[in-house]
C-alpha cells in the first residue's frame, strides 16, 4: 500500500509538470527581439481603444488611464465606463479628460435584468469606441508603454479574433502569494496549448478577463458581450463565446506587457475566488475531477512521503520524495520566469488544499441559493 501511494503520488504530479513546461514555451511566445518601430509616425501607428469599466475604482483610476495614454507607437483612445460609482471615480476621469483630449467618461446606464454588471458596461463602452479595435482592461491593469503595440502585432501575425494576456500579478499579502498564482498552474498544467491553437473546439477556451484585444468584426460575429451577459467568469466564457461561432482566440503570457493588482488583502482574495467559481472548476461536473488532480499532485505527495518514512521504505521513500519536488516544479519555474511569489511556490501544497476548499464551498453556496457581492452587486442588482 505504500508503494502503491508513492506510485500514484508520482504519476498525478508527472502529468502537470510535463504539461507545465511544455505549455510554458508556448505560452510565452511573445518575446523581446522583436523591438517597436523608432520615430513611427503617429498617422500611420495604428488605432486602438482602451476601454474600461469602473465602479468604485477612485484608488487606481488615474494611475490606469496614465499608463494606458504612455503607449507608443499606436492612435489611442481612453474610454471609461462609470458604472454608478459611489466615490470619485467620475470626477478623477473627468479631471484627466479635461486635460487630455484622448480620454472619455461615459456614464453606464441602469443594469437591466439578467445583465452582470461587467458585462453590459464592456457591450457599452464597445458601442461607444471608434476604432475597429479594442481593448477591455481593469481598472487594476496597468499597461505597458510597448505593450498594446505588441499585442497588436501577434493578433496580427495569428490572425486571432480575441486576444488574451495574463499582467504580470501583483501579490502582498501571503494569501495573495498562494492562491493568485494558481491561474497560471491550472491554466498550464491542464489546458494542451498546440491542441488549443490547432484546434477550435471550444471546450479549450482560456482568457484572462483582465485583458482582452479584439477586433470590432469579431465581437460583433461572437455576439459581443451579450453572449454572456448573465457570467461573472469573462475570462473562459468570452472565448467560449467567439469559438462557438468559429472565431479563433488565443491566450498569452502579458507578464512584461502589464501589472496587475487584483486584489488587496485575503478578505477579497476570498470573495474574489468565491465570486465566479461555480463558472470554473467549483462547477459539478467538473469539481469531483479537479479535486483529485490537484490534492493528488499536491498533497498526496507529502502523505506518501510521511507514510513511507514512518514505514521506513527506502523505494518508497525515493519516490515519494521525487513526486513532492515535481508538486513543486510548476511553481518554482513560475516563480522564475514569470516573476511570481517564491513564497507562494514554497507553500504550494497548503496553497492547493486553501484553493480547492474554497471551489467547494463556492458549490455549497451555489446549491444553497447563495451569492457572493461584488462591488456592492451579486448578480443583477
Amino acid at each position: 500500500m505504500t508503494l502503491f501511494l508513492a506510485i500514484a503520488a508520482l504519476v498525478l504530479t508527472s502529468f502537470p509538470a510535463a504539461m507545465f513546461l511544455a505549455n510554458l514555451r508556448l505560452f510565452q511566445c511573445l518575446g523581446t527581439d522583436d523591438k517597436p518601430p523608432s520615430n513611427t509616425d503617429a498617422n500611420s501607428a495604428p488605432q486602438i481603444s482602451v476601454l474600461v469599466p469602473a465602479r468604485d475604482e477612485a484608488t487606481g483610476i488615474g494611475d490606469c488611464i496614465q499608463a494606458a495614454l504612455s503607449s507608443d507607437n499606436v492612435m489611442i483612445e481612453v474610454i471609461v465606463l462609470d458604472d454608478d460609482s459611489s466615490d470619485s471615480t467620475a470626477e478623477i476621469v473627468t479631471g484627466i479628460a479635461q486635460s487630455d483630449q484622448r480620454v472619455r467618461l461615459i456614464r453606464g446606464r441602469p443594469l437591466p435584468t439578467g445583465w452582470n454588471g461587467k458585462q453590459h458596461a464592456c457591450r457599452q463602452l464597445a458601442d461607444a469606441a471608434t476604432s475597429d479595435r479594442f481593448v477591455f482592461i481593469d481598472a487594476d491593469v496597468r499597461l505597458k508603454p510597448d505593450g498594446l503595440w505588441r499585442l497588436m502585432q501577434y493578433q496580427d501575425q495569428t490572425d486571432v479574433g480575441l486576444l488574451s494576456a495574463f499582467p504580470h500579478q501583483i501579490t502582498g499579502t501571503w494569501l495573495e502569494k498562494w492562491l493568485i498564482p494558481m491561474m497560471h498552474f491550472i491554466l498550464l498544467c491542464y489546458l494542451p496549448f498546440s491542441r488549443m491553437r490547432s484546434h477550435g473546439d471550444a471546450s479549450l477556451a482560456a482568457g484572462c478577463g483582465q485583458l482582452f484585444l479584439s477586433t470590432r468584426d469579431a465581437y460583433r460575429k461572437a455576439g459581443t458581450h451579450e453572449a454572456i451577459k448573465q457570467s461573472r467568469h469573462d475570462g473562459v466564457k468570452l472565448p467560449r463565446a467567439y469559438r462557438s461561432v468559429g472565431i479563433m482566440t488565443d491566450v498569452v503570457d502579458g507578464s512584461g506587457l502589464a501589472d496587475c493588482r487584483m486584489y488587496r488583502g485575503a478578505a477579497e482574495v476570498v470573495r474574489g475566488v468565491l465570486k465566479n467559481a461555480i463558472e470554473g472548476i467549483a462547477n459539478p461536473r467538473l469539481i469531483v475531477v479537479f479535486t483529485v488532480l490537484l490534492l493528488g499532485c499536491s498533497v498526496l505527495p507529502l502523505i506518501a512521503l510521511a507514510v513511507s518514512v514512518a514505514e521506513r521504505k527506502p523505494i518508497a521513500i525515493a519516490i515519494s520524495t521525487l513526486a513532492l519536488v515535481l508538486a513543486h516544479a510548476p511553481r518554482l519555474v513560475a516563480a522564475a520566469r514569470l516573476r511570481q511569489s517564491w513564497f507562494g511556490a514554497v507553500c504550494h501544497v497548503p496553497a492547493t488544499l486553501v484553493f480547492v476548499v474554497l471551489q467547494w464551498i463556492a458549490l455549497a453556496n451555489h446549491l444553497a441559493g447563495r451569492q457572493v457581492a461584488w462591488r456592492g452587486r451579486t448578480e443583477s442588482t
